[in-house]
C-alpha cells in the first residue's frame, strides 16, 4: 500500500472487498449526494471508477457540493446486501468517512450535469469541454483513444518502421488544401505554414536512406467540418516505405488496420481479414456512385445508358442512366418519400419499375419501354419477381453522384445495411489530372507527387485526362480511412507531370525546391500512405461526429468555444510580425 500520498494512497479501481477492515484514503470529484436524514451518502468518483462513502457524522458533509473535488479518509466496509450496486466493480462494498477535506470547491453553479451532458447542447459542451470530459463515456472514448494511439505505435515499431517527428513549421505548398499561415518575426513580409501532411519531409527521408518511416502526425488544414472531419488539425498514422511498391503499402496497411481493429471493435464484429477487395476508382464510380463504397450495403448501381438510347423514354435521352435493384416491399408512402429525397438532392424525379409474378411491370415508365426491349432490361439489371428498380438520369459525372446518394438512401430506409461490421476495401487507379472548369485548365486530381501509370512515355503520348496514377485509398463502411501513393521519384518524370498542370521548371525549383533538388542525388522509389486516427477512432466507438473522439476539438465553425480561439492579439503583437489589419 502507498502511503507516501497525501491526498490518497488507493484509486477506486484498487479497492475491493479484500480491503474491508483497512482505513483507506481517496480523492475525487463528488457525483452525487444523498441525504437520508441520519445517514448521508456520496457517490466519490476518481478517473477509474466510483466508491460510496457514508458519512453518519453529518459535520463531514457541511458545505460539499457536487463536483467538489475532495480527499477523504475512512474505513472500508462491506454494504448490506440490500444495497449492493452490480452496475460498478466496488458495488459490494462501502467507506464510511473519518475525515474528509476539500481539494477544489465548485464556486459557480454547474452548467449542467456531468452525468448527462452528452444530451446537451454542443457548443455548451466544448465551452466547458473540462467538465464534459468528466462524463464517463465521454472520458472513455479519450482513454481508448489513447489505447488505439499506443497499439498503432508498437504496432508499426514491432514491423520495423523508425518513429521520427518532421517539422510543424514548414513551406507553404501551393497544392491540397488551404493552408494555415504563420508570419515571420524575423523576415519581413515572409510566412511559414502548418503542415496539412509531412508528405515533403517523409519522402526527403526516404531520400536520406531511411527505410521505413512512420509517425502519429498532426495534420493542419483551413477546411470547413463535416461529422468526419474536424476543422484546423486532425492526426494520420503517416507511414513511407522505400524500395516498395503499390501491393507493398497495401501488405502493410492492411496488417495494422485489421490489427487494430480486431484488438479494438465491438465485441462479435467481422472486420475484414487481408487481402482487402480492391476496386478501381472507375468500378467505384460506377457501382456505387462514390469513390467511398460502403460494402455493408449489398445494393449495386448498374449503367442502363445503352438501353434507354434505344428506347422512347425521351427524357432519358443523351444522358447516362444509371439503375438500382432493390428486392423488398415498398409502399405507396414509401416511394413518396423517396421522391421527396430525390428533389431534395437535386433532382427532377425518381423513374421506376416494379416486377410482377409473372414478370410484367407496372410503374411510371412501363408505358415508354417497348414490347420487345422489356426482357433486356430485365438481363441487363438482373430482374426477379417482387423487384424494383430505380432509375437516375443526368450528367455522367452528376448520375454517378445522384445514384450514390439513392443508393446510400435505400440501403438506410430500408435497413439493409450489414451491423456490426467493419468492411475495408482499397480503392485504387484514380484519375492523375482532371480539368478544372473555374480556372479552364488541367490540374492534379489528388496529389501531385504520385508517379503516372506508365511514366514518362505516358505524360508525353496520352491525353492527360485518361492517364491513371498509382494512387490508392482504404475505405472503411463509407468512410475515407487513408490515402496514398507510389511517389514519382523521376525528376523527368516530376517536371512533366507538373508542366502538364501548368507549372514551368523554374516554378517547381521555388515551390517544391526541396523535392526538385533531392531528387538529383539517388532517389530511391518510395510509397506510403497515412490511416486518420480520428476516423479510426470515430468507427470504432461507433460515433457519429469525429468531435466526440478528440479530447479538445474546435467546432463546426472552427471556433475553440473554450479558449476563445481565434481572437484577436495585439497592435504591438502584430507590429512584431509586419502585420497590419486592412
Amino acid at each position: 500500500m502507498n502511503t507516501s500520498n497525501i491526498y490518497r494512497n488507493r484509486t477506486m479501481d484498487k479497492i475491493s472487498e479484500s480491503d474491508v477492515g483497512w482505513g483507506l484514503k481517496i480523492a475525487g470529484w463528488v457525483e452525487n449526494i444523498r441525504d437520508h436524514g441520519g445517514v448521508s451518502f456520496i457517490d466519490l468518483r476518481d478517473m477509474y471508477g466510483v466508491m460510496q462513502v457514508v458519512m453518519r457524522d453529518k459535520e463531514l458533509l457541511a458545505g460539499i457540493n457536487k463536483e467538489d473535488c475532495i480527499c477523504v479518509e475512512g474505513k472500508i466496509e462491506i454494504r448490506d446486501e440490500e444495497t449492493y450496486n452490480p452496475k460498478i466493480p466496488t458495488g459490494t462494498i462501502e467507506m464510511e468517512a473519518q475525515s474528509v477535506e476539500v481539494l477544489g470547491k465548485v464556486y459557480k453553479q454547474l452548467p449542467f450535469e456531468i452525468m448527462t451532458s452528452k444530451e446537451i447542447r454542443e457548443d455548451l459542451r466544448l465551452k466547458y469541454r473540462y467538465l464534459d470530459l468528466r462524463n464517463k463515456k465521454v472520458k472513455d472514448n479519450i482513454i481508448f483513444r489513447s489505447e488505439v494511439i499506443s497499439f498503432l505505435r508498437q504496432k508499426m515499431t514491432d514491423m520495423g518502421f523508425l518513429e521520427i517527428q518532421t517539422p510543424i513549421l514548414c513551406a507553404s505548398s501551393p497544392e491540397g488544401a488551404r493552408d494555415y499561415i504563420v508570419p515571420s518575426r524575423k523576415y519581413k513580409g515572409k510566412f511559414y505554414a502548418l503542415p496539412q501532411a509531412p508528405q515533403q519531409y517523409k519522402q526527403l527521408l526516404m531520400v536520406s536512406g531511411f527505410d521505413k518511416y512512420f509517425q502519429i502526425a498532426p495534420c493542419f488544414r483551413d477546411e470547413d467540418a463535416r461529422a468526419d472531419r474536424s476543422p484546423g488539425e486532425f492526426y494520420q498514422l503517416d507511414f513511407e516505405m522505400s524500395f516498395a511498391t503499390q501491393e507493398d503499402v497495401f501488405r502493410t496497411g492492411e496488417e495494422v488496420l485489421t490489427a487494430a481493429f480486431k484488438k479494438f471493435a465491438p465485441e462479435g464484429s467481422f472486420v475484414t481479414e487481408a487481402p482487402y477487395p480492391i476496386i478501381c476508382y472507375k468500378q467505384a464510380m460506377l457501382e456505387f456512385g462514390t469513390d467511398k463504397p460502403d460494402l455493408r450495403n449489398p445494393l449495386r448501381i448498374v449503367d442502363v445508358t445503352d438501353f434507354f438510347q434505344r428506347c422512347t423514354f425521351k427524357p432519358f435521352h443523351n444522358k447516362t442512366v444509371r439503375a438500382i435493384k432493390v428486392h423488398a416491399e415498398m409502399s405507396k408512402g414509401f416511394h413518396e418519400k423517396l421522391l421527396e429525397f430525390a428533389v431534395s438532392i437535386g433532382m427532377g424525379g425518381l423513374g421506376y419499375l416494379e416486377v410482377n409474378d409473372d414478370m410484367t411491370y407496372k410503374g411510371p415508365i412501363d408505358k415508354f419501354i417497348p414490347d420487345d426491349m422489356k426482357g433486356e432490361i430485365a438481363q441487363i439489371a438482373g430482374l426477379n419477381q417482387g423487384d424494383t428498380i430505380f432509375f437516375i438520369a443526368d450528367t455522367e459525372d452528376r448520375a454517378a453522384l445522384l445514384a450514390g446518394q439513392i443508393r446510400t438512401e435505400l440501403g438506410n430506409r430500408l435497413d439493409i445495411c450489414e451491423k456490426n461490421a467493419y468492411r475495408f476495401c482499397f480503392v485504387n487507379d484514380f484519375p492523375m489530372f482532371e480539368y478544372d472548369k473555374e480556372e479552364e485548365k488541367i490540374i492534379f486530381t489528388h496529389n501531385p507527387f504520385s508517379m503516372p501509370q506508365g511514366g514518362l512515355e505516358a505524360l508525353n503520348s496520352k491525353n492527360p485526362l485518361e492517364i491513371l496514377a498509382y494512387q490508392y485509398d482504404i475505405v472503411c463502411n463509407g468512410i475515407e480511412l487513408s490515402s496514398g501513393a507510389v511517389r514519382n521519384h523521376n525528376l523527368d518524370i516530376m517536371v512533366r507531370a507538373f508542366e502538364i498542370a501548368g507549372y514551368t521548371e523554374e516554378d517547381l525549383q521555388q515551390k517544391f525546391g526541396a523535392l526538385y533538388n533531392a531528387f538529383q542525388y539517388g532517389a530511391p522509389p518510395h510509397a506510403g500512405m497515412a490511416p486518420g486516427v480520428d476516423r479510426m477512432i470515430m468507427l470504432l466507438r461507433n460515433e457519429e461526429n469525429i468531435r466526440e473522439v478528440i479530447p479538445f476539438p474546435l467546432n463546426g465553425n472552427a471556433q475553440d468555444m473554450m479558449c476563445c480561439a481565434p481572437n484577436e492579439v495585439t497592435e504591438k503583437q502584430l507590429r512584431e510580425v509586419h502585420i497590419k489589419i486592412r
